[in-house]
């Protein structure tokens, strides 16, 4: 076969992935703080973005007059000049004595308390404040509420405090120093001490010492290297450390399991002074570090809110919170445009102008997303927000998929870190997603959150005297009409922590007994 060219011509279909593309379906799956952070850099990288809150009221920093003539020799129009005369009269704030009582101010800085009371006494003898051009805890303006508050104290600084106050030499206020910082948030010390002496150069037993003095400091508890050792430091203050309590503290795994017959034995105590040290032990706190500084938990802030409206339908919204407000300033972008003569200019003001409408046109339609992912999950589990989590109905990504006539991946990437708020609480809409569980009497079938909270009801309401069994618990919900098997009721057990019946019947016991 002879090899000749030819032509041929072909027609085909392909879907490119551009990057404007990528772009919005990455703003899709964005919770509202990392779409926040991506609006940010965003405004910082593209000039032609501006916040739409910064075009409200008179600004007029965009009210530019396109004839107007920015040549840089041009004259700048002079500075509003301010002359300071001995005629001026002082305000009614200035011109009052100066009898604030300065001790009654605190700054953050604790060892400048002392400088600032004597800095006070000379302002109040001379009549005047100095300003100081360093870091000032106060002037004579700056007697603010804001600047008397100060930060939360972290544990590291509180015990750096109390190590301040010991006698110790300065060699080991350094190690002090490095073993605080290796102290947990909780109040353990994370740290070995052959590593920190072979780091430090120094002999391990000095390292030793140092910890010991240490551990003294407060909250009683801190420097422990374990549970049973912030308990024991806290027992021997309270003067309970005795040999029956070391040994119950050497054996908690058989406290945390319920053997309190194993402990009466190995303790050698009745069951009266067992019941009271273990009253004792949980009078006790095992992370004493956790009363100094930490991060405040964050409230989930939702992206949808659902409210019933009074002709019995609902009322599905946007959070405008967390929504970023952006605007192209196309203003701005036609006094640059016709100010740039280069190429590689008016490349990159068209590469701004394009990304800029391209991610106004992207938030805007992952908004219209969100809201009708939202307004389809509300009519599907509408029974949910009316009657409460046993009417939850199976659903899957696929019939929202359809109800909204998009991709299943683009619903799963819509509800991915959103939220939804109604008078109920606030869920994921990922919660509003779950597998079905056949129904006995070939109906409906059964949400399986819905199942587990029926299972954990039925463990709620058992008697000490007859605890429920996971055959059993199959028996009752197939009377409910719920086609379950034993081992799917042992695993949703076991997601929620409910222990088996046998040691449900322990420790019931035991609480009887108590």
């Amino acid at each position: 076969m002879a090899l000749t060219p030819r032509l041929d011509l072909r027609q085909s279909q392909q879907l490119v992935m551009t990057p404007q593309l990528q772009q919005a379906i990455k703003l899709l799956q964005l919770s509202n703080l990392d779409l926040a952070a991506y609006v940010e850099q965003e405004l910082e990288k593209n000039p032609l973005l501006e916040r739409a809150d910064s075009l409200s009221g008179d600004d007029d920093y965009l009210s530019y007059d396109e004839g107007t003539d920015f040549d840089n020799d041009a004259e700048a129009p002079p500075l509003e000049e301010w002359r300071v005369s001995d005629d001026i009269p002082l305000s009614a704030a200035e011109n009052t004595a100066i009898d604030t009582d300065y001790d009654n101010i605190y700054t953050n800085d604790a060892a400048n308390d002392a400088p600032g009371d004597s800095i006070a006494a000379d302002a109040a003898n001379t009549g005047y404040l100095a300003a100081s051009t360093g870091s000032a805890s106060y002037s004579g303006t700056d007697l603010s509420l804001e600047n008397t508050l100060s930060d939360d104290l972290s544990l590291q600084d509180h015990l750096s405090q109390q190590m301040a106050l010991l006698s110790l030499s300065p060699t080991d206020k350094i190690i002090a120093a490095y073993l605080i910082d290796l102290v947990s948030e909780a109040g353990y010390f994370l740290g070995d001490l052959h590593e920190i002496a072979d780091n430090l150069g120094c002999p391990h037993q000095r390292v030793f010492e140092v910890l010991e003095k240490l551990r003294g400091l407060e909250p009683t508890g801190v420097f422990a290297a374990n549970l049973a050792d912030c308990l024991a430091l806290q027992l021997k203050e309270k003067n309970r450390y005795d040999p029956a309590m070391a040994t119950l503290l050497d054996h908690l795994e058989m406290l945390a399991n319920g053997n309190l017959r194993g402990l009466l034995d190995i303790c050698g105590v009745d069951q009266e002074d067992l019941a009271e040290m273990i009253s004792e032990i949980k009078a006790l706190d095992p992370k004493p570090g956790l009363k100094y500084g930490g991060e405040v938990a964050q409230t989930v802030v939702p992206d949808v809110f659902v409210h019933r409206r009074p002709d019995g339908g609902w009322h599905v919204e946007l959070n405008s919170e967390t929504l970023p407000k952006v605007l192209v300033n196309n203003r701005y972008h036609s006094i640059i445009s016709k100010k740039s003569g280069g190429r590689e200019e008016k490349e990159f003001l068209s590469e701004c102008l394009n990304s800029a409408n391209w991610l106004v046109k992207s938030l805007d339609q992952r908004a219209q997303t969100i809201l009708k992912v939202a307004t389809a999950l509300v009519e599907e589990q509408e029974m949910f927000f009316t009657q409460g989590i046993e009417f939850l109905r199976p659903l899957n990504l696929k019939t929202i998929a359809e109800a909204i006539s998009m991709h299943e991946s683009t619903v799963s990437r819509v509800t991915s870190n959103k939220y939804l708020a109604s008078s109920r609480g606030v869920f994921e809409m990922k919660y509003f997603f779950t597998s079905a569980i056949g129904s006995t009497s070939g109906g409906d079938s059964h949400s399986a959150a819905s199942v587990r909270h029926r299972l954990k009801q039925l463990v709620d309401d058992e008697a000490p005297n007859r605890i429920l069994s996971d055959d059993k618990i199959v028996e009752l919900m197939k009377l409910q009409g719920i086609d379950i098997a034993r081992r799917t009721v042992a695993k949703y057990r076991d997601a929620m922590n409910i222990p088996s019946s046998v040691e449900r019947r322990r420790l019931k016991k035991q609480l009887i007994a108590s």
